[in-house]
């Protein structure tokens, strides 16, 4: 049985070396925004999603209004929901192609 650590270098591995060109929302938990003039500020998707259902309509305005002053946007996901899908998805795909 392969150590905790173990594990996650191997995810790690895996998602540094897929090219995002889109990025599923719904495996984003916080949204980190840094701006020239040194205020971060952090967004809670998981809490947005559940108060607002145009999510990606309002990170998009909130971008376009601000571009100017982003010096940096950090995406941080949730692991273990996407671990749990990618299993999930590769054992049906394994079992219906036997």
């Amino acid at each position: 049985m392969k150590q905790h650590n173990e594990v996650d270098k191997y995810w790690e591995d895996i998602l540094e070396s897929v090219d995002m060109e889109f990025l599923p929302l719904e495996y984003v938990s916080f949204v980190i925004v840094k701006f020239d003039d040194g205020r971060v500020w952090e967004i809670d998707l998981a809490k947005q999603n559940k108060e607002s259902e145009d999510i990606e309509e309002t990170l998009e305005r909130f971008f376009e209004e601000f571009e100017d002053t982003i010096q940096n946007v950090d995406f941080r996901l949730n692991i273990e929901k996407l671990k749990k899908d990618i299993t999930r998805r590769t054992k049906r795909f394994l079992k219906l192609n036997k």
